[in-house]
């Protein structure tokens, strides 16, 4: 899936808040740096953090608070 696809849906989850966006995403960066699970197919090694998380979030995989 092309990363504007991948972008668009991560933004619905969010409501559009590309801050929250950011914001979630950092936190799942440092979740898996700390040897959280991957939620998605995909090769820890030698794929970047933030597009795991990225990914994650785009298929509604975590819970996004939205205040």
């Amino acid at each position: 899936m092309r990363i504007e696809k991948i972008v668009s849906k991560a933004l619905e989850q969010t409501g559009n808040d590309r801050y929250l966006l950011s914001a979630a995403i950092s936190q799942r960066v440092k979740q898996l740096q700390n040897g959280a699970e991957v939620l998605i197919d995909a090769d820890i090694k030698n794929e970047e953090l933030t597009d795991i998380a990225l990914r994650e979030i785009a298929e509604g995989l975590l819970e996004i608070e939205k205040d």
